[in-house]
């Protein structure tokens, strides 16, 4: 088996700097941790927050520490530093090989979505932002690692894609209608789901936007890990 992971992002209309930020690290153990944070409001200032989040999550993760406790550790320092005004949320998703499990740690109102088969469970447990409160544990979910397992988490400009013209992204459907008849790659399905999402609010995203798609296909070819990122800049 190999894990394929692929992510789409783009900011909110008409604002030059995403408040949404991702990362991939590799973990001590082995495997790889995903963490995505989305700094509340957008702009600027949005993005020094989930920065700051996400580079005290990857440095703990580094350490060994484990994912919830990063997690609390990310949420308590930006309490201490904001005095509890300013939130962001927060999704890691940790390739374990010693588990062989997929562990997902969410600190965010936007569900997660996990395919099997033809099952599209949605997993909203109630799980508060970061910066609300000290000591504030994410919900953990442990996912074994198996042929066909798809992931799908994602920040809350997916959420709201839509709602100002009264039609709201219907999620769950969206991810059937892509993967019933076609077996996607995750770069596919996150590009996908991207682009519903910014045609619900006409082509003008009301929000910064990343899709996160993790996928567990059958081994093929080498044993070569590869990683791509497209940057697009403006001239």
């Amino acid at each position: 088996m190999e894990v394929q992971i692929a992510v789409a992002k783009i900011n909110k209309y008409a604002v030059s700097e995403s408040g949404d930020t991702l990362e991939v690290i590799e973990r001590p153990t082995g495997g790889l941790s995903v963490v995505l944070a989305d700094g509340q409001t957008s702009g600027r200032g949005a993005k020094a927050v989930s920065m700051m989040v996400v580079r005290k999550v990857i440095g703990l993760i580094a350490e060994g520490v484990r994912d919830g406790a990063a997690a609390r550790a990310a949420s308590d320092a930006l309490f201490a530093d904001k005095a509890g005004k300013v939130t962001c949320t927060l999704n890691i998703a940790s390739v374990d090989l010693l588990s062989k499990t997929i562990v997902l740690a969410r600190n965010s109102p936007a569900p997660v979505y996990i395919c099997r088969d033809e099952e599209i469970e949605v997993h909203n447990e109630e799980s508060a932002s970061l910066g609300t409160s000290r000591n504030l544990r994410p919900v953990i979910t442990e996912i074994e690692i198996t042929p066909g397992l798809i992931i799908v988490i994602f920040s809350d400009g997916i959420t709201h894609a839509g709602e100002r013209r009264g039609q709201p992204m219907d999620v769950r459907q969206a991810i059937r209608s892509i993967t019933e008849d076609q077996d996607p790659s995750p770069q596919e399905l996150a590009d996908a789901l991207l682009d519903q999402a910014v045609r619900l609010d006409d082509n003008r995203p009301a929000d910064d936007i990343s899709v996160l798609v993790l996928k567990v296909s059958p081994r093929a070819g080498d044993d070569v890990r590869r990683m791509s990122v497209r940057l697009p800049i403006d001239a």
